[in-house]
Parts: structure tokens; C-alpha cells; sequence
């Protein structure tokens, strides 16, 4: 075990240097008890290499729309509806991954590394079974689900290919979110953080490439971006499935640990399950959110995705500290250490708020800026301009609740942010963005508004159910 373990006032005592010392063994990923110590610098040493997993993850949502947005409002508005149709998908992957991570970190936190490493197993058996299933549907009914979303002739002609390709290829994008999930409810974040590394890099350069048609490759236009996301994820995805069977890994997989186990796989459906609920009452939102926008013409379709894409590049980063409460929960509470968990959520809570607090900021005063990076459409300005000055006014409430529904993840505990999802998002969300932009006639502005208020109501409602404490009694 490493020696970061130390008492508390050994980072006081080194200042600076400690601090950035701390920096070069949380990018390695020096073995770390995540259980003891001060609680500060563990979650400074989680938390670094997931915010940058997550800022790598965050560079997907941005790459594509960027190159894309070259090809005009209807190749973004196409790029728009399939990406809301696969919030349905990143929920799956996300509800999977919160229930390896919650296992696994418990697991560890119990000195258990065959248990982890068994969980791991199953939480991946589970990924293949559900991406084979519906990236098969997925394929065949595009054409359809872009109908269904209300896209026009002309977008589905030109973004068949790229729906049908992302859709299609549903196993790169599961598959990669768990395994990293496994990696982070191991402490190993940093492992996580180079998978989207190298999985980014090939997108990035592959984007381009097949999208315009450079040097020998053929000009594929939105197709290309598909192409180019997917070849990254999958390459990504192939790593880390690799790099879990190293014997120098934190929970190293060997085929000891491939049979299927009945009760070992019971639980984690248990927890995936009410987690993808979870995921999928938030992220489907996003969806019907879509729909709604949609009747007001491509323009304001395509300024909504540009914005979205931008909000999403803020709020990954800001998820890799949530993803680092819930780590330090799962393995605190596996632990028997409650007080340690809570102290290191609220932590966590103050780190993220200084960070989304910025960046909200600059959001408010730069919106038109960076959105003409992505655009130079009068339209699409304005109205990507006005959502992001608007989503970004909830980003410092957002801080908390993002921290706090996390928490609840991380001790097991899925089932009650999936109901504050359902009535913050689905009961109230939906029903006001409709009302305002429709009923009261704001227009898109009103579903902006809507999803502002939103984000601020699910802080304010995981704060009071958070003090109450019951999670911590949560077993997994």
C-alpha cells in the first residue's frame, strides 16, 4: 500500500509542494487507502483524474458538433435528435456503471478485492447482454426514431448514416462507461481518465478526416462524425477491457471470475436497474425537451444542441467530483465509517460549486462568443446564445445537486434520486417548459427557463433529503 496515506497535517505542512505532488500521484495513479487519512486530499486524488475523464468525455459531446456544424442547420439539428434519442443509451450505461461502481467500491472498502473483481465480471456480462440487444433495435428502427423525434425530410435523409452507425453502435458506448465505472469504484481513476484519453485522440483525428474527405480518406460529411465517434469509443472501450485483466491492476479479472453468478449479477440488476431508471428519467428529459423545441424549426433546434453541447462540456468535468463522493461513500460506508462519507460529500459539494460557479460566469458573459464557434447562423446564434446564458444561471445550485444525487449512488442508495428525478424532471420539468413556450407563448426561451429552474429545484430537494441521513443504512 502506498505511503499517501498520511496524517492530516502532513498537506498543511508541505504547502504548495504538497499539493502539487498530490497532482502527480493522482495523474499516475499511486495506490491510495481511500478509507483513512485526510479527506480532503483524498478526494483531491480521486477527483483530478476523474474531472479529466470526464473533460475527455465532455471533448466527444463538443468534437463532432464542432466539424459538423461546417455542414449547416440541418446536419446539427440531425446530429441533435440522434444524440437525444442516445440519452436513452447513456442512460442504460450510466445506471450500469452507477451499480459496478456502488459494488465494487464497497467491495474495496471491505479489503474484498475477489469480491470486486467478481462484481466487475458481472457488471460487464450485463453491458454486452444490453448493448447487443439494442444496438441491433437501434439500427433498424433509425429512420423511424428520427421521424418519431420530429425531424424532417431533409434531416433524416442526411443523418440516417450517422444515427445508424451511433445507434448501432450502442456496445462501445456501454461497455466503455462501465469498465471506467469499475476502474473509478476501485479508486483506480486514473486508468479510467487514460482510456478516454486515447479514445479521443482517435476521434479527433479521425473526425475531421472522414467528414471532409481529407488527404486519402473519402468525404463522408455527418456519416464520418459517426464513424469517427465510434472507431474511438470502440478502440477506448477494447483498452480498458484489456487493462482489467492485468495482473498489476487494483482488482485484476481472470478467468476464475468469468462464470456467470446468480446472486452476484441479483444485485447489481438490482442497482443498475434502479439506477438506469434513474438515468433515463433524467436524460430522457433531454428528449422530450427536444421534441418540444423541434416544432420551432431547425435553427432553434440546432442553437438548442449547440448550447447543450457546450452545458454537457462544462458539466462532465464537474461529474468526475460527484463520481469522486461516490467513490469515497461506497468505500467509507464499506468501511464503517459513515461521519468520513458525509464529511467527504460535503467536501465535495463546496470543491464543485467554486468550479460550476465559474464557469457559469463565464457562460453568462461569453455566450455569443463561443457559440459562433460553432456557428455563424444568425438564428442559431441567437438562440444557442440565449440557452446557455440561461441554463448556465442554475449551474451553481446544479454544483450541489449533481454532488448530492451522486452520494446517494455511491451508498447504494439509488432509488431516491430516481424519485427526485421523476418529479423534478418529468412532473415539473416537462410540463413547465411546454407551458412557458407554448401555453404562455415565450417561445424556446420558456423551455430554457424551464430547464433552469429545474436544475435549481433538484439541488434544493437532494439537500433536504440528504440531512436526514437514511442513506447511510443502505447495503449493497
Amino acid at each position: 500500500m502506498s505511503t499517501l496515506s498520511e496524517t492530516p497535517s502532513a498537506p498543511q505542512a508541505e504547502g504548495s509542494h504538497g499539493f502539487w505532488r498530490s497532482v502527480g500521484q493522482a495523474l499516475r495513479g499511486t495506490e491510495h487507502d481511500y478509507t483513512s487519512g485526510p479527506v480532503g486530499r483524498a478526494i483531491l486524488l480521486l477527483s483530478i483524474p476523474m474531472v479529466l475523464e470526464m473533460a475527455m468525455e465532455s471533448v466527444f459531446a463538443v468534437v463532432d458538433i464542432f466539424f459538423v456544424s461546417r455542414l449547416g442547420a440541418d446536419a446539427v439539428a440531425a446530429v441533435g435528435l440522434t444524440e437525444s434519442l442516445l440519452t436513452i443509451v447513456y442512460a442504460l450505461a450510466m445506471g450500469l456503471g452507477i451499480g459496478a461502481t456502488a459494488l465494487v467500491a464497497r467491495r474495496i472498502g471491505e479489503k474484498d478485492g475477489e469480491g470486486a473483481a467478481h462484481a466487475a465480471v458481472q457488471a460487464i456480462l450485463l453491458a454486452l447482454a444490453v448493448s447487443a440487444v439494442l444496438g441491433v433495435a437501434g439500427s433498424l428502427l433509425a429512420p423511424r426514431l428520427l421521424a418519431l423525434m420530429g425531424a424532417s425530410p431533409q434531416v433524416i435523409g442526411l443523418g440516417l448514416g450517422y444515427a445508424r452507425i451511433m445507434l448501432g453502435g450502442e456496445a462501445a458506448i456501454i461497455v466503455l462507461f462501465v469498465v471506467n465505472a469499475i476502474f473509478r469504484g476501485a479508486g483506480d481513476a486514473a486508468i479510467a481518465m487514460r482510456v478516454l484519453w486515447l479514445a479521443n485522440l482517435i476521434n479527433m483525428v479521425l473526425g475531421p478526416c472522414l467528414i471532409f474527405g481529407l488527404g486519402p480518406f473519402p468525404r463522408l460529411g455527418v456519416t464520418g462524425a459517426a464513424i469517427a465517434t465510434t472507431t474511438g469509443r470502440s478502440v477506448g472501450a477494447l483498452f480498458a477491457l484489456w487493462r482489467l485483466t492485468r495482473s498489476d491492476g487494483r482488482i485484476p479479472v481472470t478467468r476464475r471470475h468469468l462464470a456467470l453468478d446468480v446472486k452476484v449479477m441479483g444485485q447489481i440488476v438490482r442497482l443498475a436497474g434502479s439506477a438506469t431508471v434513474q438515468m433515463l428519467i433524467g436524460t430522457a428529459s433531454w428528449t422530450a425537451l427536444a421534441r418540444i423545441l423541434a416544432v420551432f424549426g431547425s435553427p432553434v433546434l440546432a442553437g438548442y444542441t449547440v448550447a447543450m453541447r457546450v452545458i454537457v462540456f462544462a458539466i462532465l468535468p464537474s461529474a468526475g467530483m460527484s463520481n469522486a463522493a461516490a467513490t469515497m461513500v461506497g468505500q467509507a460506508l464499506g468501511a464503517s465509517k459513515p461521519e468520513r462519507a458525509e464529511q467527504a460529500v460535503w467536501k465535495a459539494c463546496i470543491y464543485n460549486l467554486v468550479f460550476l460557479g465559474v464557469v457559469g460566469v463565464l457562460f453568462v458573459l461569453l455566450a455569443r462568443p463561443i457559440v459562433g464557434l460553432f456557428s455563424q447562423d444568425p438564428e442559431v446564434l441567437r438562440y444557442g446564445a440565449t440557452a446557455l446564458r440561461v441554463v448556465a444561471l442554475g449551474f451553481p445550485l446544479y454544483a450541489f445537486g449533481m454532488v448530492l444525487t451522486q452520494a446517494f449512488n455511491g451508498a447504494g442508495d439509488t432509488w431516491t434520486p430516481t424519485w427526485i428525478n421523476l418529479a423534478v424532471f418529468w412532473a415539473f420539468e416537462i410540463p413547465l417548459a411546454y407551458v412557458l413556450s407554448n401555453t404562455l407563448g415565450m417561445g424556446p426561451v420558456g423551455a430554457f427557463w424551464a430547464i433552469t429552474i429545474a436544475f435549481s429545484s433538484l439541488a434544493v430537494v437532494s439537500w433536504l433529503i440528504f440531512r436526514r441521513g437514511r442513506w447511510k443504512t443502505k447495503l449493497v
